[in-house]
Formats: structure tokens, sequence, C-alpha cells
């Protein structure tokens, strides 16, 4: 999968760094990691899931029954944990060249102090 990574991926990924989670987890875990910005619905992250499984990123963990219904477990795989990490990377390496412009940007916009005249009045 290439990077960039959409933010619902790179959120899905993010969250199965900690440890495995089946689907309602990972929907919990997206909208807490993502301040409820994102909020997966379940269509939506199992299309991902699927996409992710087929890329190799994600693998599933486990299946259990719960209540009688199948709960399906993901896990990082190794080549998702390189993604997430070259695409950490990448968005810290942006945000520094967005902050330091920022700072250029505060200082240059910056009064300059006052002059006065060397002599007495």
């Amino acid at each position: 999968m290439d990077t960039p990574l959409r933010e619902p991926t790179f959120l899905i990924l993010t969250a199965l760094a900690a440890a495995p989670m089946h689907g309602y987890g990972l929907i919990r875990e997206v909208a807490t990691l993502s301040d409820g910005r994102v909020a997966l619905r379940p269509g939506t992250l199992y299309g991902a899931l699927d996409r992710l499984v087929d890329a190799g990123l994600v693998d599933v963990d486990r299946e259990e029954v719960v209540d009688g219904r199948l709960r399906r477990y993901y896990r990082l795989s190794p080549a998702g944990d390189a993604t997430l990490t070259a695409e950490t990377e990448r968005l810290r390496r942006n945000v520094e060249a967005a902050t330091a412009r920022l700072r250029e940007r505060s200082r240059a916009a910056r009064p300059a102090a006052p002059r006065t005249a060397g002599g007495l009045a």
C-alpha cells in the first residue's frame, strides 16, 4: 500500500499497533485517537480491513464466538508496522517543516522595537 495513507487507514493501523482488536473496538479506538473527527461505520471499517488484509498490512489474529456471533480480531502485520512507521516519520517531517515556517512568519510579522535617537533630549 502506498503512502501517504488516508487518515482512516492511518488511524486503523495506529489502533492496531497497541494490540489486536475486533471491529467494534477499532471503531471506538479510531474515534478516540481522532478526538471524534473520524467516525467509522461498520461497512467502511470492514471494507478497509479487507483491503488491509489483502495488502498484507493487517492479519487476522483470531476468531471467537461471543453471544452467538463471530468476533474476529485483527493485528498489525510486520509490513503494516513498517508502513505505519514510515508514514509516521513522513508526517513528523511535514509537521517539523510547517512548524519552522510558521515560526519564521511569526518572527517576520513582529513589529520592530522603536529606535531611539542617539542624542539627549
